[in-house]
């Protein structure tokens, strides 16, 4: 087995494996992984993603797959900055409100269909999901949030 693929382990999981060897042999091949999804794919499998997940869930890993990462493919753990943040529900509910401001400032109204999006400093906000929820939720939600939606004619 040696001869055939190094590191096949049996214990593994089939579509790390695929993934790893996909990636050596592209290595091999002259190639670069790329830092984030949607750059290189190859046999359907997306090495870029593949690899940026490998460096977040370092720790995750057992010992032997971080040695074949580091040494065979060059992968290193994420760094601090590169991992993503997670919002706060109040981080969610100003940018959800700064859409529905965003797009009653421009059409008047928030009369918004279900699937309407709006773009808010570069994020995509699914704004007519937000709002049908909201007006459904609405006794439910808190004297603040019902405020600020108020101050729009969100009722």
């Amino acid at each position: 087995m040696e001869e055939i693929d190094p590191g096949w382990c049996p214990a593994w999981d089939i579509g790390w494996q695929r993934c790893f060897r996909l990636a050596r042999t592209h290595l091999e091949a002259g190639g670069e992984l790329p830092d984030r999804g949607g750059e290189l794919v190859v046999q359907g499998e997306d090495l870029g993603a593949w690899a940026m997940v490998q460096r977040l869930a370092w720790d995750k890993l057992p010992p032997a797959q971080q040695w074949l990462l580091d040494s065979v493919l060059s992968l290193e753990p994420a760094g601090e900055d590169e991992r993503p943040t997670r919002q706060t529900q109040d981080d969610k509910w100003a940018l959800n409100v700064a859409a529905a401001r965003q797009f009653h400032a421009r059409e008047g109204h928030l009369t918004v269909p279900r699937k309407h999006v709006e773009e808010v400093d570069g994020t995509t906000v699914r704004l007519g999901t937000f709002l049908d929820n909201t007006r459904r939720k609405a006794a439910k939600s808190s004297p603040e949030r019902r405020a600020d939606l108020d101050a729009l004619g969100m009722w």
